[in-house]
């Protein structure tokens, strides 16, 4: 590969995360880039040895039943176009593993995603103290951050989709020379995403950061359960810190949950599973929920809650893709992600656990979450996993196996 070549894909991944930034369609307009760009050049080199791999395989079965879920959903055109897109995230996890093999080219693309984000975390900083961010985005709720992306509160789960991947890039490159710089950026991060006040995403990186540390730190258990206890200590302390922290973390979970009946999220998995019951075969069809539950707001024993959709990853397979279509989903998440557990615990790369920590957080049950398949968590779930794969040797599409024994 030619210098300039290598030099343009190097540009094109390293400004991910400010794409991200800017907005979907600019992330959107990246991906595409790298993904035409990428198939010029995988076609002009004719190097097509990545198609035997049984993840690809996996992946293009996963294509091929979005396909078919748009086909028999209620509005097919709702999400027929954005399933066709999903051949996108094939391409870009295919590219990502070609080019991050390289260790040299991966260790350049982290070091910059890192500069990006010590940025972003520097403005939620100083949003969190001045009220603004520094180009005088404001949120129009009290004690919320936007930082960079204007008027949408989703800074902390930017952070938090690129903070195990980088934790564990300064892991696997100053572990030995720079333990103080892996500590200040471990709780620099956590407290910019604590900051936000985005209650499921300080959660999902708390429990993170703990799994992290446990697995990756040569101590004994006394002395990790010890570590932890008083992490939960300091964070019950900046918690009591603020008034806002105070009533965002304790006063409004304890009142959601101190009635379940009324916790207005309950409320909502209680409407997605209603429409799973109208609909328990194939459910409604992907991106479908919002034209059930609000078109048909009589159904359901008056329980349906017009909203995008269920706010719960679970909920949300069930009522739109019914059991069959969830079974498949699930199936193919444990063959991508769970069943390497074990090859990623043994390993011990610090970069693979980071990203497969990001991976199985995002079916913690109960916790609300985004739509797994809206275009902003669909692009981090691409980075995660594809890096995953990219950077383990034994996973990689494109590195050969000692034993030519193709990982499942």
């Amino acid at each position: 590969m030619s210098k300039n070549l290598n030099n343009y894909f190097l540009l094109s991944f390293s400004i991910l995360p400010i794409s991200i930034l800017i907005g979907p369609s600019v992330s959107l307009i990246n991906i595409l880039l790298i993904d035409i760009s990428f198939l010029i050049m995988i076609i002009y080199f004719k190097n097509y040895s990545f198609l035997k791999n049984n993840a690809l395989k996996f992946f293009l079965i996963f294509y091929i039943y979005l396909i078919i879920n748009s086909l028999i959903s209620i509005d097919p055109t709702l999400g027929l176009f954005r399933n066709l897109g999903f051949l996108r995230i094939i391409i870009f996890f295919v590219a990502i593993n070609y080019f991050f093999q390289d260790k040299i080219f991966l260790k350049k693309v982290l070091l910059v995603w890192l500069l990006i984000i010590s940025v972003v975390i520097l403005d939620v900083f100083f949003e969190n103290y001045t009220g603004k961010n520094i180009f005088g985005f404001e949120s129009k709720i009290y004690g919320r951050n936007v930082s960079f992306f204007k008027d949408e509160h989703i800074v902390g789960g930017y952070l938090y989709g690129f903070s195990f991947i980088l934790l564990g890039y300064l892991f696997d490159n100053y572990k030995l020379n720079n333990k103080y710089l892996i500590l200040f950026f471990s709780i620099a991060i956590f407290s910019a995403i604590f900051f936000t006040g985005e209650r499921t995403n300080s959660i999902k990186a708390f429990i993170g950061f703990v799994i992290f540390f446990f697995i990756i730190l040569n101590l004994t258990f006394k002395k990790k359960l010890i570590s932890s206890i008083i992490g939960f200590i300091i964070l019950i302390s900046f918690i009591y810190s603020s008034d806002f922290l105070k009533y965002r973390y304790l006063d409004q979970i304890k009142a959601m949950y101190s009635g379940i009946n009324g916790n207005i999220y309950f409320k909502i998995y209680n409407s997605g599973f209603e429409v799973f019951k109208n609909h328990p075969i194939t459910g409604v069809g992907n991106k479908n929920y919002r034209v059930e539950s609000c078109k048909n707001p009589d159904l359901g024993n008056n329980t349906y809650i017009c909203t995008t959709h269920p706010h719960q990853i679970y909920v949300e397979f069930l009522s739109e893709h019914g059991v069959i279509g969830s079974f498949l989903l699930f199936y193919i998440f444990y063959k991508l992600i769970f069943s390497k557990i074990r090859t990623i615990y043994f390993t011990r790369n610090p970069i693979n656990l980071g990203a497969m920590i990001y991976l199985i957080l995002i079916f913690l049950p109960v916790l609300p979450s985004g739509a797994f398949f809206s275009d902003y968590s669909l692009t981090f779930f691409a980075i995660n996993i594809s890096i995953l794969y990219a950077t383990n040797s034994k996973l990689n599409l494109f590195l050969k196996r000692v034993d030519n024994k193709n990982v499942t």
